[in-house]
């Protein structure tokens, strides 16, 4: 009961919050985790909570009625690890650690419930009350019943390639950020098993029946980009084979890169796939120059097509990769207060009329972040986006906030108390 309490009383705070002009700070991001905490991660692994009521003077605004966006659950959860690493890294709270910890508990049982190391999009106990709503929303990627941890479960399949890269990002950056032994056995374990399923399979993220739902053949950087996180954990067994890849992959990474940045706008989740992947391949290849040089070319693509779109999650990659710069950092820090004045229920957004348009849904320029469309991760989505939406009965966990606010303090673009 009193944990039903806490989940309306934290609720109802974010709603409050949205609507103050607060300058970026601390608070803001462990209020958002703790938020995180109580509705958003019921099985360990990120999920979108459904209230029945999309008005804030209803009682049944905070009565929570079912779970969504659990296809994307994987992906999130990584990013999701990575802002608590951070966090931890900076902060050195117990409840960073015990939330980064869950997560990672998260990834490990997306990849045990499967049975043969494939990374499952979510999982849920089949006695759950929102079981039959996942079940039926999730239909279309595949429904896989089984038991776990000695309950029947049931688990999504027709994984992407867009959940192996958050993943990988979100355990790179807790094996570096949380030293913790046991959580550093379990990442090295964790990333060795997907690397051994995707190098088993060619590549290809095979089903249990035998389908391929995504392949990475043709992604020269995203194969880069796994082994390098491989052979930063375990190099033992992985420092040679990613040298052998690198020979033969390495020119070919600015490739897939000129393509994504074809179109600015249309599949605008292909950016931060770009840059999550490329900030490991970067980050870590500390033995060559050359091959440096080589990977920071090809994000010279990336960057120059999308440092304009006014993106706080790339800019501090962008500061990650590529050290201070006094305008991005000072745009940053003002990207995530106008995130902060956004609503975080997915309120229906038409913008037609407002902005000039370049087509029949792209602005002509970014729109500011405080009205762009209502969505589950901002970063990924299009800041030329006129229009979209949903009814405001699905509240966002705000990942999109505490990733970029804790790599913020992290390299030294935020204070302790602010931005």
């Amino acid at each position: 009961m009193l944990h039903f309490v806490k989940r309306i009383i934290i609720s109802a705070l974010s709603a409050i919050v949205v609507a103050l002009p607060i300058q970026a700070s601390e608070q803001d991001a462990v209020s958002i985790s703790e938020n995180i905490q109580a509705l958003h991660t019921p099985y360990d692994t990120l999920l979108d909570p459904v209230f029945a009521s999309s008005d804030p003077a209803s009682a049944e605004y905070t009565h929570l009625v079912n779970y969504t966006r659990a296809g994307d659950s994987a992906i999130w959860t990584g990013h999701y690890l990575a802002a608590e690493a951070f966090r931890y890294q900076m902060t050195r709270s117990p409840e960073a650690l015990e939330n980064a910890l869950q997560a990672l508990h998260g990834i490990t049982s997306l990849l045990d419930i499967t049975g043969t190391d494939l990374l499952a999009r979510c999982l849920v106990p089949a006695n759950s009350p929102y079981a039959n709503a996942i079940r039926a929303e999730e239909a279309g990627h595949g429904i896989y019943d089984t038991t776990f941890d000695g309950q029947p479960y049931f688990w999504t399949g027709d994984t992407s390639r867009d959940q192996y890269s958050g993943v990988f990002f979100g355990l790179s950056a807790a094996y570096d950020l949380i030293d913790n032994t046991d959580a550093r056995s379990q990442i090295q374990t964790d990333v060795s098993r997907m690397l051994d399923f995707l190098l088993r399979n060619n590549w290809n993220v095979r089903m249990p029946d035998g389908t391929i739902s995504a392949t990475f053949l043709g992604r020269p950087e995203q194969q880069l980009s796994f082994l390098q996180v491989g052979r930063h954990v375990n190099p033992a067994k992985y420092d040679l084979i990613y040298r052998m890849y690198r020979a033969l992959l390495a020119a070919a990474v600015r490739l897939p890169i000129q393509a994504d940045c074809a179109d600015d706008h249309d599949n605008y989740f292909k950016f931060n796939l770009d840059y999550i992947n490329l900030y490991n391949l970067i980050r870590l290849e500390y033995d060559s120059f050359h091959y440096r040089r080589v990977y920071l070319n090809a994000y010279s693509i990336l960057r120059n097509t999308t440092q304009s779109h006014g993106n706080a999650h790339f800019n501090m990659i962008d500061r990650a990769l590529q050290g201070a710069n006094s305008s991005r950092d000072e745009e940053t820090s003002e990207l995530l207060e106008l995130w902060l004045k956004r609503s975080r229920r997915d309120y229906y957004v038409d913008l037609r009329g407002i902005y000039p348009a370049c087509g029949t849904e792209k602005a002509c320029s970014p729109i500011p972040v405080d009205q762009r469309v209502n969505t589950d991760f901002l970063w990924q989505r299009s800041p030329f986006l006129l229009y979209g939406g949903g009814d405001g009965t699905i509240e966002t966990a705000a990942i999109d906030y505490i990733l970029p606010y804790w790599m913020a303090r992290y390299y030294g673009v935020a204070a302790e108390t602010s931005l």
